[in-house]
C-alpha cells in the first residue's frame, strides 16, 4: 500500500469556515473564489444591514448565483495586479464595468504561487490595517488547504478507480482501505458520487483536474460500455441529505462537457451527456452501491431529458428498479416487435397512455390525436405484442419494458 502525504490539522477544516472567520475577522461578508474565478464558498457575517440591496452589484449577484465570473470581469479585475499582489488590494467602484461598490482582495498563495481570492466589499471606513493582516493569516491556511485538497486528489485517481471498478470484492476492501488512510478523518464525514457520462473523450487520462473542481476529494475516468467512458467524482457534504456540492460539481463539468461539443445540456432538452448523482452517506463503505446509485441516475437523465441534465438518485423513481435490470431481461419477448423501427409511433403512443394512468381523454390529449385514433393505435399495440391492455399486469410488463428500452 502506497504511503500518502499526512493530512495536516487545517487541511480538515473546511473553506466555509475560514471564510466565515475571515467574515468575522473583518466585519463584513467575504467570498472565496479560485484562481479561475469560481466561487468557493460564500460567508454570510450577522449583522444588521450587513447584505442591502446595494451590496448586490451585478458583478457580485453573477459571482453569487453562476458561482463564476465572466472572463472579461476576470481580466478587469486581474488588471489591478492582483495575481502578483502579496497583499490586500483595494479596487474602486466602477459602475460602468457593474461594480457598483469597492473592493478589497486578498490574494490566496501558497510558496509565491496564486491559488484564488477572498473578496469583500470596502465600505468607509472599512477594516483597518491589523484586521486585514489577521485576515490575511487566514488566507494563507486557505492556500495550505488548497495545496493539501489539490494534492490528495491527484494523488487519489488510482485509488477511486480501484474502488469503483474492482473485480474481486478483496480488491474493494483494500481500495478502501487505502482510500481511507489518503483522506484520514476525511474519511469519515459525508460524501457522494457524480457520474458524468458519456465523457466526450477517447483519451481516460483527459480528465479535468480535481482542483477545478470545489468540493471534489478525487476524480478518475470509468468505462462506460460502448460509449467509451464516464467521470466519476467524489464530493464532500457538508451533510448526507444536503447534495447542492455535488449537484455543482456536476453542473460545471457538464458545462465542460458541452464546452467540448457533447451536445446540449439544458432542461428538456434532448441530452448526449448528462450526470447523475447517488445518495449521501457517511463514510467510504458504500461506495460501490453510491457508484451504482451514480451510473443509475446518469442513464436515467439520458433516457428521460426531464430528469435532466443532472438527475439525483432519489428522484428518479421506478428507474431505480428499472437501471438495476440487466439489458436482456429487459427486453422481453411480448414486446419486442413493438420496439421495431416501423412502430415508433405505436410504442409511443402505448407509452404515454401508460403514463396517463390509461385516461384516454389525457393521452388522446397529449398526442394531440383524436380519440377514436387512441383506440385504433391502442388494439394494434395488443395484435403485436398479444398483451391485455385491460389487464394490469400486461400494463405493468408493457409499461416497464417501454422505458427499459430507451436505458
Amino acid at each position: 500500500m502506497r504511503e500518502n502525504a499526512r493530512v495536516t490539522s487545517e487541511s480538515k477544516a473546511d473553506y466555509q469556515e475560514l471564510v466565515d472567520e475571515i467574515s468575522e475577522l473583518l466585519g463584513a461578508p467575504a467570498t472565496l473564489e479560485n484562481r479561475d474565478f469560481e466561487l468557493i464558498a460564500f460567508g454570510a457575517y450577522d449583522s444588521e444591514g450587513d447584505l442591502d440591496a446595494s451590496a448586490l452589484d451585478p458583478v457580485r449577484t453573477r459571482s453569487i448565483l453562476t458561482r463564476r465570473s465572466t472572463a472579461a470581469i476576470r481580466s478587469w479585475f486581474e488588471g489591478f495586479g492582483i495575481t502578483r499582489a502579496t497583499g490586500p488590494v483595494r479596487i474602486p467602484p466602477t459602475p460602468e464595468a457593474g461594480v457598483y461598490r469597492g473592493r478589497i482582495c486578498l490574494p490566496v498563495r501558497h510558496r509565491g504561487v496564486a491559488l484564488g481570492y477572498v473578496w469583500l466589499l470596502d465600505d468607509d471606513p472599512g477594516p483597518s490595517a491589523g484586521q486585514l493582516t489577521a485576515a490575511m493569516e487566514v488566507t494563507t491556511r486557505i492556500g495550505a488547504l488548497l495545496v493539501d485538497e489539490a494534492q490528495h486528489g491527484a494523488d487519489l485517481t488510482r485509488e477511486l478507480r480501484a474502488v469503483l471498478t474492482p473485480e474481486r470484492d478483496w480488491q474493494r476492501d483494500m481500495a478502501i482501505a487505502e482510500l481511507r488512510t489518503a483522506l484520514g478523518a476525511r474519511a469519515d464525514g459525508p460524501h457522494t458520487v457524480v457520474c458524468v457520462a458519456p465523457w466526450p473523450s477517447a483519451d481516460p487520462d483527459d480528465a479535468p483536474s480535481v482542483r477545478t473542481v470545489p468540493g471534489a476529494t478525487a476524480l478518475c475516468t470509468v468505462p462506460w460500455g460502448a460509449a467509451g467512458q464516464s467521470l466519476a467524482l467524489l464530493v464532500r457534504l457538508r451533510s448526507t441529505d444536503v447534495p447542492t456540492p455535488a449537484v455543482s460539481a456536476a453542473t460545471r463539468l457538464l458545462e465542460r462537457a458541452r464546452g467540448t461539443g457533447a451536445g446540449p445540456v439544458g432542461p428538456g432538452a434532448s441530452v448526449t451527456v448528462a450526470a447523475g448523482v447517488a445518495a449521501g452517506r457517511l463514510g467510504l463503505a458504500g461506495l460501490g452501491a453510491a457508484w451504482r446509485e451514480a451510473s443509475a441516475a446518469a442513464r436515467a437523465a439520458l433516457s428521460e431529458p426531464r430528469f435532466g441534465p443532472v438527475a439525483e438518485w432519489v428522484s428518479i423513481g421506478p428507474f431505480r428498479l428499472l437501471t438495476a435490470l440487466p439489458p436482456e431481461a429487459a427486453q422481453d419477448p411480448s414486446v419486442r416487435p413493438l420496439l421495431a423501427p416501423a412502430h415508433r409511433e405505436l410504442a409511443r403512443t402505448a407509452e404515454v397512455y401508460l403514463d396517463c394512468a390509461g385516461q384516454a381523454g389525457r393521452t388522446a390529449a397529449e398526442l394531440g390525436i383524436h380519440r377514436q385514433t387512441l383506440y385504433y393505435r391502442l388494439s394494434r399495440v395488443e395484435r403485436l405484442t398479444g398483451l391485455d391492455l385491460d389487464d394490469g399486469e400486461d400494463r405493468l410488463l408493457l409499461h416497464m419494458a417501454l422505458k427499459a428500452a430507451r436505458l
